[in-house]
């Protein structure tokens, strides 16, 4: 048994690495695959061992995949609202610090999550019921103080304006089951392409990149992004419809300003902490809150708590090995981006993603890429902050627990 989880952790590991670097492919699709075989591959090895490769290939996606959010930017939708700050943290040559924070995040919120196992088991038990009763309004105040933040009446007026269009495109699209890829067309024009336009029409270049081991961070301020990202994953990983990016604009009111760094350790830990809760909530209330957990449901059945407990310890072995590859991953991101002009890998990612788009959708999907890029770049001009522009998977959200 020992030797067969070490195989398939080893196997899920390197599978996270590569769906973490590739835009567009996300564990739930790696999970439908492994399910599709799953009848074959059970002749040779245990359930046990294919959920252990699915949690491994979750955990590792969270940490690798910050890598194309800042520097390619590509992201999906865990990390969609790194791409800002990491983007300006690149173009000062500080891409792979930018990464090193998300990074001290995903590692922090691991280990936070399972030393807090017990409490989150607790509080599931006798909480879930009546806090799920209450999900739509907390997102709703969340919104509300959210916009009324900003600081003139005009921008209050043109926060609200872009939540609401962005809101109304992501009901179009997300509810359109003709459509394959719905996150990757919304957040790939909302907070990819719409960036790296604006990068070009004004020119930017990158500069060299600075690879120094020294991580200026305020103690403080890390703490409390770690916790708070914790705390909000275990939100989004009991409350059915309440993901990850809906989990960080919460988390973004809590803790109020707490700089590039700060927001970059917040988020690079909320996707990693929901899917390591999301364990223990699949076993705890006995609800599956992502695909990659459906599929470990099917694969055995009812989580037992001999099973969660193997398999948090497969996601913290995972999150430590991938801290070590993410880490030289984006030093070697760092060398590339060194010998090839800006212009032409913005014109390179930007083509790759048109690909993808037409691969997935053909040339509706285009059009869903078009408009979406449109938004990013008018909320850009109009000085909107992007995170309005997560109104494309909050108002859903709202709308599926009011209706």
């Amino acid at each position: 048994m020992f030797v067969e989880i070490l195989l398939v952790l080893t196997l899920g590991v390197t599978a996270g690495i590569i769906t973490g670097l590739t835009p567009g492919i996300h564990i739930n699709l790696v999970s439908v695959i492994l399910l599709s075989f799953a009848p074959t591959l059970l002749q040779y090895v245990s359930p046990l061992a294919l959920a252990a490769f699915i949690a491994a290939v979750a955990i590792t996606h969270t940490f690798l995949d910050a890598v194309p959010s800042i520097y390619l930017g590509a992201p999906d939708e865990a990390k969609a609202l790194t791409v800002l700050p990491g983007h300006r943290l690149l173009l000062k040559g500080f891409g792979h610090l930018a990464i090193m924070y998300t990074l001290i995040g995903a590692l922090g919120a691991i280990i936070f999550a399972a030393v807090l196992t017990p409490v989150f088991m607790v509080v599931m038990k006798y909480s879930y019921k009546s806090v799920s009763k209450i999900t739509a309004y907390l997102l709703i105040v969340v919104i509300i103080f959210m916009i009324l933040k900003e600081p003139l009446i005009k921008k209050k007026c043109l926060a609200f304006i872009f939540f609401t269009a962005s809101g109304i495109l992501g009901l179009l699209i997300l509810q359109n089951k003709t459509i394959n890829q719905p996150l990757f067309l919304l957040l790939s024009g909302l907070f990819g392409l719409s960036i790296l336009l604006e990068s070009i029409t004004q020119e930017s270049n990158i500069p060299k990149q600075q690879l120094e081991t020294d991580i200026p961070i305020n103690k403080i301020i890390a703490t409390k992004a770690i916790t708070s990202s914790t705390l909000v994953g275990f939100v989004a990983a009991f409350l059915p419809g309440f993901g990850s990016s809906q989990a960080a604009i919460l988390a973004i009111q809590i803790v109020g300003n707490i700089g590039d760094a700060g927001f970059l350790i917040l988020v690079g830990g909320i996707s990693t902490a929901n899917t390591m809760i999301s364990l223990v909530s699949s076993y705890t209330i006995e609800k599956a809150r992502s695909g990659a957990i459906v599929a470990i449901n099917q694969l055995i059945g009812a989580i037992t708590l001999q099973t969660m407990f193997i398999l948090l310890i497969v996601s913290l072995i995972a999150g430590a090995i991938a801290v070590i590859i993410a880490i030289k991953v984006s030093k070697l991101f760092c060398i590339l981006l060194q010998k090839v002009n800006y212009r032409k890998i913005a014109f390179g990612i930007m083509l790759f993603i048109i690909l993808l788009t037409i691969y997935f959708d053909s040339f509706v999907g285009i059009i869903i890429l078009a408009t979406s890029t449109s938004l990013g770049i008018l909320a850009s001009r109009f000085g909107v902050g992007k995170n309005h522009l997560m109104g494309c998977l909050i108002l859903p959200v709202i709308l599926f627990f009011l209706v």
